[in-house]
Parts: C-alpha cells; sequence; structure tokens
C-alpha cells in the first residue's frame, strides 16, 4: 500500500505569465470536495430515499506564517483585499508538480477568507480560505504523467 505523508504535499500558485510558484509557508492545508445531491425517491424505491449526484463543490483552506516579505503571502493579501483581483490559478498536490504519478486538483480559485491570528506566545499566522471560481477552465483533477 502507497502512503503520502502530509509533509511531502505541496501547493503551487500560477503567477498568470508562466511560472508556478510553491507555497512553502504554507502549514496545515486542507481540500475539501464535495458533491450536492438531488432526491429522485420513488414509489419503486422500497422504502428507500434515492438520490444523484449533482454540482461538485471546491474548497481549500490553510495557514500560512504572517510574512509581509513572502511574494505568496503577498499575493493571497492582494488577491482577498482587491475587489477586482479577480481568480487565481493554484494546483492542490500530493507531491512535487515535476514527479510523475503526482496528483491533486488544479483548479481557479477566489480567495474568500484571510484571518489574521495575533496569538500572545505564537508567531502571528493567517487562515486562507478560498473556493473554486468561476472561469473557462473547469477545475479538474491531474496526474502528471
Amino acid at each position: 500500500m502507497a502512503y503520502v505523508l502530509g509533509m511531502n504535499a505541496k501547493l503551487y500558485r500560477y503567477d498568470g505569465s508562466s511560472t508556478w510558484h510553491l507555497i512553502g509557508n504554507t502549514r496545515d492545508l486542507s481540500l475539501s470536495l464535495e458533491k450536492a445531491t438531488s432526491d429522485i425517491t420513488t414509489r419503486g424505491g422500497s422504502g428507500w430515499r434515492q438520490s444523484v449526484s449533482t454540482l461538485k463543490d471546491g474548497s481549500v483552506s490553510f495557514q500560512m506564517v504572517y510574512d509581509t516579505e513572502d511574494a505568496n503571502f503577498t499575493a493571497l493579501q492582494t488577491a482577498f483585499m482587491s475587489s477586482d483581483a479577480g481568480d487565481i490559478l493554484f494546483e492542490i498536490f500530493d507531491g512535487d508538480r515535476t514527479t510523475s504519478d503526482t496528483q491533486g486538483l488544479e483548479a481557479h480559485f477566489t480567495i474568500t477568507g484571510f484571518n489574521i491570528n495575533q496569538n500572545l506566545e505564537e508567531a502571528m499566522t493567517v487562515d486562507v480560505t478560498m473556493q473554486t471560481a468561476y472561469n473557462a477552465t473547469p477545475p479538474a483533477w491531474t496526474t502528471i504523467p
């Protein structure tokens, strides 16, 4: 059985020109993928509720160290603060994007949360939340060949 340690997973941000940036200032990350359902229960279901899956939803939440000299931190902060920043293309992979068989979600996201934590005895951190964004290219599960 193959397994992957979370510390080996990677989060990448595309800068819009031609470069993918590893966001190394990422702590714990959660990729949440869900499907909505539609009730199609019929009398022929022998008393069982029946449903079909419909739309998918994708969100990501992670924590970063508050570091205003980190280009990725600044890009995410700017994207959140700007009302017209649009979306950012991200890859949430289980490993390095240049390694064969690495896989994960590639999607455009909008930054929906940027919560700053000022704990007394800890470094300041930021909880970032992202939702899949409107874009001509839909989210896709990608495996590096």
